[in-house]
């Protein structure tokens, strides 16, 4: 029979109860124990949850307290030297120590997973590296499902892809030396996973989608004998999403593996090489055919017809319908989303809804249509109702996105022209200090912002509130000597939220959370129509900030590609249509900011490097749509007005003439954690425009020194001259706390004070 399978499911519960949990263990107002408990619970509720809906592999070690790259990192005893492991098993407290630093340690690097907007822990790899198991984690969590009568697909991390992601801390880095001493732990593992009774076990190697070294598709196939033969009775399913496989797809069908998984929403064209790789195998086929990535509903009578092309050519037996990925990006639970416009609501499927579109499918195409003929009428209404609504398309928006023109995407004059005017303009020193634009969002101003929602204050008080929270903010930096301010803004909840709130286009859920990273869950604004600015959105707070100061102060924005990639896009369209229409928007926003006086303009754009698509060749049009819609939101502005932009936890190596080409005056970058690291693609590349590498990471708590800060800028300008650098955190500063931020910054700007005495110094001394 065709069976029904998933991925992985949302781990932070249907309300962000993980989030809750850890956030508390951290805080040291509750118990490991009491942590234990909730995940435990969480765990038995998801698993009943697929159980019930009709699930026939239901995974296992989906569940992770912070990230399953660094969960891989623990099982496989890679710790990083510097925080002293000796122990048999990774302790909860280290394996929070390499997510998040502590007083004594920094925490381990963090990028995005592919081109998703979820963070992954790096795992390092250094000169001499050993692997042993080091975690119990995946055996107990099948054991634990076991126990309750639930039978679990454990998922792993591959160890090609495992190396793969990681990153090496030495030079002569040989990838087929580490995989020699991380596949016999791989083996162990999957050894002891069938002495349990597990029948099935989900490896996960993505990198199969991406662009990869001969050596790197030679390593596939003895590292998968390897393992068949240390685990004859187990069969692996071999998982791959979000891209085709393409030139990799003879290695994936040619592996010593049960089953192979591929992503059919994000790649359907595929589906025919695959069915002709596989055929005359007995390779089980899992079809991705609900995206596991965004919330529409899936269209059913379509994905019913490749499940049904799928077992014309297979038969029944070797077909698995499942999610193109698992389900960590989607929200867990559409039945929360009651104040939602029920027209709009027809058209999305959460998580939960998605296990019943899943196991649907595989219904449909085992027994036929007729055993599904109401759940594909309903779909085909919510299809047709969709495609003909009036809440979609604007006929104005579509005609001012056709009138843009080239000379809308750049600024009047040349950076080396507008620098002068900037320099006149600003008057700022040496080593410029300023923040990323958030502070903390005490419960105070939470506090506020949710009584003016609930209507328990109204907007004369709510304003009150904020502008006296800004006015605290202000006097702070002044207090500090800050040399360009930010607001703080203690009026937005969420960077892409707050925007998609004032947009026309966009609509929300109440409690559609999503993991960004470890305790960090983000709600994602639903972009289902055509996208334009009713009225300003910023305009009013920086003003009023500007009015408290004759400092410069920055106008904060998010930009059109973050919005984007940080959103749930609507699917009938392209997406870089749907991004210009965006720039557009922000680009009005921009202009209001400037003729209200804000002569520094900072338009973040964050994600740009993840919406890079996974295959090279396919680079070129996306870069191209997405520079050009940066360059829209921010070309309409005088020379002598500054574009600032921000980016974290990327790699720009490979994109760097893109940034450049973006045209900021100033880009601030994440650099604490890489110690400088990623400066040097801006080295290399001779980035002609102002940089602000991070100076401190916070998405830790532990609070820098003057002399770590110092440093790091030390390091900077012995790679870019001190007359472009700027100095800054490596991002917004609302998730720590006043207690560490204070601190913080005032060393940053003592920091870049010493910085300023130390270029007269030698100024003089020439």
């Amino acid at each position: 029979m065709v069976l029904a399978s998933n991925l992985g499911f949302p781990r932070i519960g249907a309300n962000r109860e993980l989030k809750k949990a850890v956030e508390s263990y951290w805080k040291k107002t509750s118990s490991q124990a009491e942590l234990l408990d909730t995940a435990k619970e969480l765990r038995l509720r998801h698993w009943t949850l697929q159980k019930k809906a009709g699930l026939h592999h239901i995974p296992s070690n989906d569940f992770s307290f912070y990230d399953q790259v660094l969960d891989m990192c623990a099982l496989v005893g890679c710790v990083p030297s510097r925080y002293a492991f000796r122990g048999d098993k990774v302790d909860l407290d280290t394996y929070f120590a390499m997510a998040r630093g502590n007083d004594s340690v920094t925490a381990m690097e963090m990028t995005k997973w592919f081109d998703t907007n979820y963070h992954y822990l790096v795992p390092e790899l250094e000169k001499g590296q050993s692997f042993k198991l080091a975690s119990s984690k995946v055996f107990d969590e099948f054991s634990e499902a076991k126990a309750a009568g639930i039978h679990t697909r454990p998922v792993l991390l591959g160890p090609v892809s495992f190396i793969h992601l990681a990153k090496p801390r030495y030079e002569n880095f040989d990838p087929k030396e580490v995989l020699g001493k991380l596949l016999p732990v791989y083996c162990e593992v999957l050894k002891k996973l069938s002495a349990l009774g597990a029948d099935w076990v989900q490896i996960d190697e993505p990198c199969l989608v991406m662009d990869l070294c001969d050596d790197a598709k030679n390593s596939f196939a003895p590292t998968y004998e390897a393992i068949a033969q240390a685990a004859p009775n187990l069969k692996i399913m071999l998982a791959t999403y979000f891209e085709a496989l393409g030139d990799n797809l003879s290695v994936a069908t040619g592996l010593d593996v049960a089953g192979l998984h591929v992503d059919l929403c994000r790649a359907p064209q595929q589906l025919d090489a695959v069915l002709s790789a596989v055929k005359g195998q007995s390779l089980v086929l899992s079809l991705g055919l609900v995206d596991g990535r965004n919330i529409w509903a899936t269209d059913l009578d379509k994905a019913l017809g490749m499940a049904e092309k799928a077992v014309a050519a297979l038969g029944s037996d070797r077909v698995v319908v499942a999610p193109s990925c698992s389900l960590l990006h989607s929200p867990v639970d559409l039945a929360a989303e009651g104040k939602m416009d029920a027209q709009i609501r027809q058209w999305l499927a959460f998580a939960t809804q998605k296990l019943d579109e899943i196991a649907t499918l595989a219904s449909g195409a085992d027994k036929g249509r007729d055993a599904v003929s109401t759940a594909l009428a309903l779909s085909k209404k919510a299809v047709e109702a969709r495609s003909s609504s009036t809440l979609i398309h604007s006929p104005a928006v579509k005609t001012r996105t056709k009138a843009v023109s080239d000379d809308m995407l750049n600024r009047r004059s040349p950076f080396a022209k507008r620098r002068e005017a900037q320099v006149k303009a600003l008057n700022l020193p040496l080593y410029p200090t300023t923040t990323i634009g958030s502070f903390p969002q005490t419960p105070a101003i939470r506090k506020a912002r949710a009584d003016f929602k609930a209507g328990t204050i109204d907007a004369a008080a709510y304003e009150s509130a904020m502008k006296l929270e800004i006015e605290s903010v202000v006097r702070y930096q002044e207090n500090i000597d800050m040399d360009v301010l930010v607001h703080g803004e203690a009026e937005r909840n969420d960077m892409v939220e707050y925007f998609g709130e004032q947009l026309s286009g966009f609509t929300f859920s109440s409690n559609g959370w999503v993991q960004s990273y470890g305790s960090r869950c983000v709600k994602p604004p639903i972009i289902y129509g055509d996208v334009s600015r009713p009225t300003p959105m910023t305009v009013q707070w920086s003003a009023y900030a500007q009015s408290l100061t004759d400092r410069p102060m920055k106008g904060m924005l998010t930009g059109p590609i973050t919005i984007l990639q940080w959103s749930f896009v609507r699917d009938d369209q392209p997406r870089s249509e749907t991004c210009k229409q965006i720039a557009l928007a922000i680009r009005d926003e921009v202009a209001d900011l400037e003729k209200a006086g804000i002569t520094v303009i900072q338009i973040d754009e964050p994600a740009i490097r993840e919406g890079l698509p996974l295959r090279r060749k396919d680079w070129d049009a996306y870069l191209k749509w997405a520079v050009d819609a940066f360059r829209l939101s921010a070309a309409c502005v005088s020379d002598d007005t500054q574009i600032h932009t921000h980016m974290c936890y990327s790699e720009f190596n490979d994109i760097i003439t893109s940034i450049g080409a973006m045209d900021a005056d100033v880009i601030s970058i994440e650099t604490s954690r890489s110690q400088m690291e990623l400066l040097d693609a801006f080295v290399d590349y001779k980035y002609p425009n102002e940089i602000g590498p991070g100076v401190y990471d916070i998405h830790s708590p532990r609070i820098p020194s003057e002399d770590e800060m110092v440093l790091l800028l030390e390091k900077a300008s012995a790679l870019v001259p001190a007359e472009q650098i700027w100095v800054n955190p490596d991002c917004g500063l609302k998730t720590r706390g006043w207690a560490e931020v204070k601190p913080a910054l005032e060393r940053m700007v003592n920091a870049a004070k010493a910085m300023r005495t130390k270029a007269k110094a030698t100024q003089a001394a020439e």
